[in-house]
């Protein structure tokens, strides 16, 4: 079974050809940092005319890249949200309208179930039962997942997610777009104990998250340090801040795991891409004798392969969409 995937939930556009579950024979991401680099963040409407230009071609470079056409294609899957109400539009109104032209069945996905399979796209997998993390730009949530359709929700941002938060301090630093990457680099070169930010743990027998207020903190001490003329530590604040999201992140998803009795943790999303984010859970989990499965950035970062992965789910089930079914910006499984 050959499954052609497309995903547009934000800025990126992507298209994968998948062989029966996890095969992946191409993975094609087009990203538009060029675009909204200028403006240190997304711009919703740009973002929909780069889906415009660049699904049909996305689409066929995919196709090539696993040497097959559209007459071998047997399902279309497709992001169906949450994300830009615009972006969603694009890849979903076009997989819709290609399953017609070609007499193709289509699926909608959600973009977080992707991200929650997304451990299935390498040659080690997990066994189900399992705690997730999914942590990006916007979500930074924690889920049971017991079976490939069945996820359930234990923990969520209550303000910015993870990523959000990298992004605005880059935007605060001028560092540039997307943030998370250049926040991370220079974090590299400073002391993540130079600048004790809060660390948010909220109510300690739950797993909700908060990034708000650290990230005002960190607005609060560059103001301080620029109102007295001293020199911005840019790699030290960025340490510290970086330390302090991952301190919070890591801390939670161990206490998820062992609360739900299980014994596998799994990372999803851009965030999980974090390299400090990666070690210090392989570490942890290592001390509470926690299976960790993290997959390459590639799988992690937004792609069509995990949506290619849990449409052949949601087909195996029957979940076909009409031609008038429409995206969501919101999950369901918030």
């Amino acid at each position: 079974m050959l499954t052609l995937a497309i995903e547009s939930s934000c800025d990126d556009t992507c298209a994968a050809v998948i062989k029966n579950r996890d095969m992946v024979l191409s993975n094609i991401v087009s990203n538009q940092f060029e675009v909204h680099a200028q403006f240190g963040g997304i711009v919703p409407e740009l973002a929909s005319r780069c889906h415009i230009e660049s699904i049909w071609p996305v689409v066929q470079a995919a196709l090539e890249k696993a040497s097959t056409t559209l007459e071998d294609i047997d399902l279309i899957a497709a992001t169906r949200g949450p994300g830009l109400v615009g972006s969603l539009l694009v890849g979903f109104t076009f997989a819709k309208a290609l399953g017609l032209a070609k007499n193709i069945p289509c699926v909608g996905v959600d973009h977080m179930a992707g991200h929650l399979l997304s451990a299935f796209l390498c040659d080690t997998k997990p066994a189900f039962p399992y705690v997730a993390l999914v942590v990006s730009g916007g979500n930074s949530s924690l889920f049971e997942v017991t079976d490939p359709l069945s996820y359930k929700q234990l923990g969520r941002t209550r303000d910015d997610a993870a990523g959000e938060a990298f992004d605005k301090i880059a935007k605060l630093l001028k560092l540039g777009y997307p943030g998370g990457p250049v926040v991370s680099q220079y974090a590299e070169n400073g002391n993540p104990e130079a600048i004790k930010f809060p660390r948010s743990w909220l109510d300690p027998d739950k797993f909700d998250f908060s990034f708000s207020g650290l990230k005002t903190s960190v607005v609060n001490h560059v103001n301080k340090l620029q109102q007295k003329n001293q020199t911005i530590p840019i790699a030290d604040i960025c340490a510290s801040f970086q330390q302090a999201v991952i301190d919070v992140l890591v801390e939670k998803s161990i206490k998820a795991v062992q609360a739900s009795n299980y014994h596998t943790l799994v990372i999803g999303g851009g965030v999980a891409s974090n390299k400090q984010l990666r070690q210090q859970l392989q570490k942890r989990c290592q001390q509470e004798n926690i299976s960790l499965f993290t997959p390459p950035p590639v799988y992690c970062t937004d792609n069509a392969a995990m949506i290619g992965l849990a449409g052949y789910y949601q087909h195996a089930k029957g979940n076909t969409v009409a031609p008038d079914t429409d995206v969501y910006p919101r999950s369901p499984l918030h």
